[in-house]
């Protein structure tokens, strides 16, 4: 590809290169922070954005990983600048990462629209840091390339594979069932995450790093090289390198992100099997690029694309075992009829180009499509008197017995309820109990947190059943696994029928039909609709207020409506 821009074209020589008072004191500043005027006047100016934290498992090791970013722009002839943002650790952050993903999208953004930058690697991994990332770097349309953290080594227990999340329930169950004692449940504590980087199961995190390789926006075969492995700094240098030639090209994401290459990142999610919240963050990733996308497009893609990648949870490997198996780009390799092959990628070439030559080095991991993991899809989206506007269920990871389901309600109204409750002796559930949450959707939670995989009673467990039905308006960690309905939108919160739904309903749900509803009349829900009144808000001020008032529904990517709509932002005025 031919160089478009010259140095005085760079957006950064905006900053530095003119002649007047205000340009000889940004290279003042500059040397001043000992940086020598050849080194960053004429030179594409590169942000590392860096979300290194040592409270995020995940990123624990980007301060490492900046400094090989670091080697590749300079070797490219580029200025890198490192620039800390925030950092969204899916476990330590309270009450959940998804309140601020949309914090980190307009950090991103307006850091990189406020300061001389003309490109920017992006270093993240940990679920709502992807999205986050890109979306904010979507609004900006400047050069951009992601850089993801990488999943950690591959658990083992007592010969068992450990699967980070996924088995963290399990075992949990297990501890309450009885089945495990205090001291097993100790060991497994300390052995099952055994280094750093994102979760090693086809989790939220590596479904939304896989897709954004689909959608071209890493090197082929970035997503799933382990964090520990020495490959992973090779690459995190490649970006660098690669980024000051983007800068040259003008290679923006507007360049990038096509209908089709959205297309191909929804096929995608339904052949990894993956994380059901890759439904929103697809849909509000999309959006930012003017690009409209429905839930329905994810329920088509599992109707015609099953689940291949044999990965925890639906399937038996981990994140290590896909790296060695081709990683992503003999999955596409495998999809590649039903892919959009011209998509276009940050590499400067097509799809079809950068997959071109891939293999799978193992059928077990990447299955053919004659003999996927499971015949049941990877989502299913249901609709219904309970969700007019959409509820996404996972069929792959739920009880193939439950997925058509008639059962009394028993409804929570709030997450403290929930688990102050659950084990009550008196409480009346069993087998066929639809178990439901309420309250805790985008606005109810706050934040929509992963609370969708419902704990199991104490006493159930203890009879071996394992599963009921669930249904919430709250999320589910991809690494788990259950008949859980999540997403139910409208959400109860802002006056969904999930709101007006009561302990001992009877609940329908038909996944062959993609139903969801509960038998009440009518009449009687009108009754119960003119008895409702709005819950009190949670934030009297600050990013919380903000966030109650303007974040979107589920099936609208839960993003702020006016971060959605209006005229772009213009540049700032240098004076």
């Amino acid at each position: 590809m031919e160089r478009r821009k010259t140095a005085d074209q760079l957006r950064s020589a905006r900053w530095f290169s003119a002649s007047d008072m205000r340009a000889f004191a940004h290279r003042q500043r500059g040397q001043q922070m000992g940086f020598r005027r050849e080194e960053f006047v004429g030179r594409p100016v590169i942000a590392i954005i860096n979300t290194w934290s040592e409270l995020s498992p995940c990123h624990v090791h980007l301060r490492g990983r900046a400094e090989a970013v670091r080697r590749g722009i300079i070797r490219a002839g580029g200025f890198p600048v490192e620039l800390p943002a925030m950092s969204l650790g899916e476990v330590m952050v309270k009450p959940t990462t998804m309140l601020y993903r949309n914090l980190l999208a307009i950090e991103v953004e307006e850091l990189l629209r406020s300061l001389p930058i003309d490109g920017a690697v992006l270093m993240g991994g940990c679920d709502k840091t992807t999205p986050g990332l890109l979306m904010g770097a979507f609004s900006m349309d400047i050069p951009v390339i992601f850089c993801p953290a990488g999943p950690m080594l591959n658990g083992r227990w007592r010969g068992e594979v450990v699967g980070a999340g996924t088995h963290t329930r399990k075992y949990w169950d297990a501890y309450r069932g009885g089945r495990l004692s205090g001291e097993d449940l100790a060991d497994v504590e300390g052995i099952s995450t055994r280094s750093p980087g994102t979760c090693n199961t086809m989790g939220t995190a590596s479904t939304m790093t896989s897709l954004t390789e689909t959608l071209g926006f890493t090197l082929p075969g970035a997503t799933s090289i382990p964090a520990a492995d020495s490959a992973h700094p090779r690459m995190a240098s490649l970006c660098g390198e690669r980024i000051v030639e983007m800068v040259w090209d003008d290679l923006k994401p507007s360049r990038v992100i096509t209908p089709a290459s959205v297309r191909n990142a929804v096929e995608v999610t339904a052949a990894l099997g993956g994380s059901t919240n890759a439904v929103i963050h697809l849909v509000a990733m999309a959006a930012r690029a003017g690009i409209d996308l429905s839930l329905d497009a994810f329920d088509e893609a599992a109707r015609r694309t099953p689940v291949l990648v044999n990965i925890f949870p639906a399937g038996g490997y981990l994140m290590e075992d896909f790296y060695f198996a081709g990683g992503l780009p003999a999955l596409l390799a495998r999809l590649s009829d039903r892919l959009d092959l011209n998509a276009p990628t940050i590499s400067g070439k097509s799809l079809g180009k950068t997959i071109a030559g891939a293999q799978c080095w193992n059928d077990e991991v990447i299955r053919p499509l004659d003999r996927p993991v499971t015949e049941a899809p990877a989502f299913a989206v249901l609709r219904g008197n309970l969700a007019p506007d959409g509820a996404v269920i996972k069929p792959s990871a739920a009880s193939p017995h439950l997925l058509q389901h008639r059962g009394r309600a028993v409804v929570f109204d709030n997450h403290g309820e929930l688990t102050r409750n659950i084990d009550d002796p008196g409480l009346q559930i069993d087998k066929d109990t639809v178990l439901v949450l309420r309250g805790a959707g985008p606005v109810g939670g706050p934040g929509m947190p992963e609370w969708g995989a419902l704990p199991m009673p104490k006493r159930l467990l203890e009879q071996g059943i394992t599963d009921i039905v669930r249904m919430s308006d709250a999320r589910m960690s991809g690494t788990h696994y259950g008949t859980c309905i999540l997403h139910v939108a409208p959400e109860a919160h802002v006056g969904g029928p999930l709101a007006l739904l009561r302990t001992g309903d009877e609940v329908v749900l038909d996944v062959p039909e993609r139903r969801l509803d509960m038998l009440v009349e009518p009449a009687e829900l009108e009754r119960r609709r003119a008895e409702w009144t709005p819950p009190p808000a949670h934030y009297g001020r600050g990013y919380g207020a903000m966030f109650e008032t303007h974040v979107t529904q589920a099936d609208k990517g839960c993003d702020f409506d006016f971060l959605q709509a209006g005229a772009a932002t213009p540049e700032p005025e240098i004076f």
